[in-house]
């Protein structure tokens, strides 16, 4: 038995018993179905070559028996048996998320809160600083997750409804009890479910367009996070006092503000225009204030309290009589279904004003959500002056910290654009001719943030990122343009945010901000905010640029550097963390990363953009949603306390120049890479980029322009690409060269164990290692016909994968992590199935003769290439 068998036998062993009955549940559904549909052919084929990937592994069966096998079925066939392989991952994802949720319900105790919970940071931070300092923290906390439209989300959303549909089905059954008709009936639902998901093309037949992704996005919303923020307020008031939550005015203020890119990111897109960021923000309009709505009229209609026992105060009176003198006839309909029930009566009232601001009738309407709060305030006001103390601080607080956290605009619209679009719109407006199109997209865009904030207010949208910011010119010149677009003293409210994405726009980055401290418009902010700043941080483009090490390492010190910069400037900055959902990307358990910055740096707020899959991941189901929101809000509070930062700040002294040998090293290795001649060229043939885009995943292109080389490649497809390839090299690429550069591996093992930043750099490596598989690497690489690249990337990975096992003292990849480590050795050979597929693909479409293919054939070809694009990203739980 090889090692690789042997851990996969290991990782099945290890598996919980419920876990393992759902996934054999599963499988044997897909089973039945597959043969129902293709007949037992089809599901003998799906056998055969789930049998040979697993025997490759333990080197009973050949690479070359496989290809050889899948190479003998008709094409047709061979995307039958994709679309198997990727089905079942999607299947196995939903049971493994339905196990962590049961774990995390397990788990859930208040006597010993879980590890990276708010009421474990409560404990901490009362036990080392007190009552009062954890007032403080509590009171100064920012959690603020930017939703994105970068296109990272591989699947449709008809194969992500379907999904949950099989997972309602499997709740049920599990549920129900064994033998009856219950289970019966929902075990012929399962059957009928997954039916379905197969059924279900896999793929997109047309391009999503902007909105498409603002209303993708918003189905977390409505489905998930709505519900689940006041959840999450809910437990940090009962950490802070468990016996008094509930029946007290809250502890715990709303820390938690949602923004979005979705509609108002340009940068690169052209689909994004003035009247799709308008339409954008009248969306999340719309599904807030029916969300509200909802909740609104269900409480109103559960709030039965009579004016005997609760007799209402005389805010409440008067409040009902100003609507009862604008509103009769209204009002003596809610009287009459609520005779003797004031505080039912003004909460029913405001659910008629909401739906009027939705349906813009402006006679009943709100004028923002300042009002509907004060409604909510004097209903809760009164109840808890009356003793109902309960019903003022129960469900009616949740409807509270709902309009609090979201408004009436749900998230906030940033807008965002590259530098040089400003620069040019600038040159045409000081020249004084005609204007090009781009530069009336331009002034439209700043018109319609100013039409938002008359009618949602000034936080609806008033960020502005500039990409690719090189000086403060650049920030001056949308303050020009805003002053350009409108009549005087009509243009909107902005913070312009700067975006550091390169290594060199990283190191510039503070002279950048002591230029922007001279703007005017950046001054009067200043001086309206109490000297509050942001900045963003990229993350893609540094690691695209420097690789993963050198871009890990930039990033720290440039916020290291901020963070001195801010203090000695009187600023109260905040950096908004422009990570991907990819490690490559910047990606990766987001509260860890949060632990792993520099000191300072953080100071309670964190700003951090999610998408794509990873919105889905975390706000696919409540549980899982509720804990991701919970385990930042930890990091965040931790990050900020006195025993982490003086730990990360002693390891960062101590082990610094380990770092900079590690990081100089690294970069050279990987700029020596990717800068050899030819490259680009080489990467293109043995990855499947250049058919990514046909998988429709975004509206976005994939490029900046027409140019074909790395520097016009956004960081999103370089990483995908490498995905499908299971070389994974932007997740680790160059780290082995800095290993080996250091030197002295006790050392580098102490750093691994003291400094945060130095584990999160490794674990995070590790993890991509252990999803990259060398032999079909190898096959991918071998496609370009450049055998000496092929030869270097190979010998990096075994440097790296020899040096990571020994610096972090591991036996095997990913040892300390037992539940990832799992999923990746059981995942793997099926990942294999799909890699095999795809190379027979790939290999037709990159051969001499694919000159020579009928229409029909390559038809086949791409298709069958997009289905395992599709599969391998659903095995592998990465995109871009």
């Amino acid at each position: 038995m090889t090692a690789v068998s042997a851990e996969r036998d290991s990782a099945r062993q290890e598996m919980p018993d419920r876990l393992r009955s759902d996934v054999r549940l599963l499988g044997e559904t897909l089973g039945t179905i597959l043969a129902e549909s293709g007949g037992e052919d089809l599901l003998a084929d799906v056998e055969r070559l789930r049998r040979a990937v697993i025997g490759a592994r333990d080197g009973s069966v050949t690479g070359e028996q496989i290809t050889e096998l899948v190479a003998s079925w008709p094409l047709e066939r061979a995307k039958q048996v994709a679309r198997a392989f990727t089905v079942y991952f999607h299947l196995a994802n939903l049971a493994e998320e339905h196990h962590r949720i049961r774990a995390l319900r397990e788990r859930d105790d208040a006597a010993n809160p879980p590890r990276e919970s708010l009421a474990a940071a409560v404990r901490h931070i009362r036990e080392e600083a007190g009552e009062e300092r954890l007032r403080e923290f509590v009171e100064g906390m920012e959690f603020h997750p930017v939703l994105t439209a970068h296109p990272t989300e591989a699947r449709r959303r008809a194969v992500s409804t379907a999904i949950l549909r099989v997972g309602d089905q499997l709740e049920r059954l599990r549920a129900a009890h064994p033998g009856s008709a219950e289970e019966a009936e929902a075990r012929r639902r399962l059957a009928e479910e997954v039916d379905l998901l197969w059924r279900t093309s896999q793929l997109r037949y047309t391009k999503l367009d902007p909105l498409d992704e603002v209303r993708t996005a918003l189905a977390a919303f409505d489905g998930t996070i709505f519900r689940v923020v006041p959840e999450v307020y809910r437990a940090l008031d009962a950490a802070i006092d468990p016996e008094g939550t509930g029946r007290r005015p809250p502890l715990a203020r709303p820390f938690v503000r949602y923004g979005s890119w979705i509609g108002g990111d340009r940068d690169g897109n052209p689909f994004v225009t003035h009247e799709v960021t308008r339409e954008a923000i009248a969306i999340q309009s719309e599904h807030v204030l029916r969300a509200l709505e909802a909740a609104c009229g269900r409480i109103g209609r559960t709030l039965t309290v009579y004016t005997g026992l609760t007799p209402p105060s005389e805010d409440l009176r008067a409040a009902l009589a100003t609507a009862q003198a604008g509103h009769p006839r209204l009002i003596a309909e809610i009287v009459k279904r609520s005779p003797g029930e004031p505080h039912r009566q003004l909460l029913l009232f405001a659910t008629e004003r909401l739906r009027a601001t939705r349906e813009r009738d402006a006679d009943l309407a709100y004028p923002g959500p300042e009002a509907f709060l004060a409604d909510l305030r004097t209903v809760q006001q009164s109840l808890a002056a009356a003793g109902a103390v309960r019903q003022a601080y129960g469900e009616l607080q949740h409807l509270i910290w709902q309009a609090e956290t979201f408004g009436f605009h749900l998230a906030e619209l940033e807008v965002r654009q590259h530098s040089a679009v400003h620069a040019r719109a600038l040159e045409e407006l000081r020249a004084g001719g005609a204007l090009s199109e781009a530069t009336e997209e331009v002034l439209a865009t700043l018109r319609v943030i100013a039409w938002i904030q008359e009618r949602f207010g000034v936080d609806a949208c008033r960020r502005y990122i500039v990409s690719f910011t090189r000086s403060a010119e650049d920030v001056a010149a949308v303050y020009e343009l805003a002053e350009r677009a409108l009549p005087s003293g009509r243009a909107p409210v902005l913070d312009v945010v700067p975006l550091f994405e390169t290594g060199a726009d990283l190191d510039a980055s503070p002279q950048v901000l002591d230029g922007m401290l001279k703007l005017p418009g950046v001054q009067r902010r200043l001086e309206q905010t109490g000297r509050r700043m942001e900045i963003m941080l990229g993350y893609s483009d540094s690691a695209k640029d420097v690789g993963p090490v050198s871009a890990t390492l930039r990033l720290y010190d440039a916020q290291a550097r901020l963070t001195a910069w801010a203090r000695d400037n009187r600023v109260e900055l905040t950096m908004f963390h422009g990570r991907g959902g990819s490690l490559g990307r910047g990606g990766g358990p987001a509260n860890r990363a949060l632990l792993a910055q520099a000191p300072g740096s953080v100071a309670g707020r964190f700003k951090v953009t999610e998408q794509g899959e990873v919105i889905f991941a975390r706000y696919g189901q409540r549980a899982i949603a509720r804990r991701h929101i919970e385990q930042v809000g930890h990091a965040v509070l931790m990050a900020s306390t006195r025993t982490v930062q003086e730990k990360a700040e002693a390891a960062a002294e101590r082990f610094r120049g380990v770092a900079d040998r590690i990081a100089v090293a690294a970069h050279d290795a990987y700029r020596s890479l990717i800068d050899t001649e030819g490259f680009a060229e080489w990467f293109s043939r043995v990855s499947p980029l250049e058919e990514l885009g046909e998988l429709r995943l975004g509206s976005r292109p994939s490029r900046r322009s027409a140019a074909r080389g790395l520097d016009d490649l956004r960081a999103i497809p370089w990483v995908f690409a490498w995905t499908q390839t299971r070389v994974n090299l932007p997740g680790w690429y160059g780290l082995g060269s800095g290993l080996a550069a250091a030197g002295d591996p006790d050392a580098l093992h102490a750093a691994y164990t003291e400094w945060p930043l130095f584990a999160s750099l490794l674990d995070n490596a590790e993890m991509s290692l252990a999803k990259t598989d060398r032999a079909i690497a190898e096959r991918y690489l071998m496609l370009g016909g450049r055998p000496e690249l092929t030869e270097r990337v190979l010998a990096e990975y075994d440097r790296t994968r020899e040096l990571v096992l020994k610096v972090t003292r591991h036996h095997r990849l990913l040892e300390n992590r037992t539940v990832l480590s799992r999923a990746v050795d059981l995942r793997n050979p099926y990942v294999d199935a799909l890699s095999h597929l795809q190379l027979r693909a790939l290999e037709a479409l990159r051969s001499a003769e694919a000159g020579e293919l009928s229409e029909e054939d390559r038809s086949h070809l791409e298709r069958l290439l997009l289905l395992t694009v599709n599969g391998v990203a659903a095995g592998l739980q990465n995109t871009g």
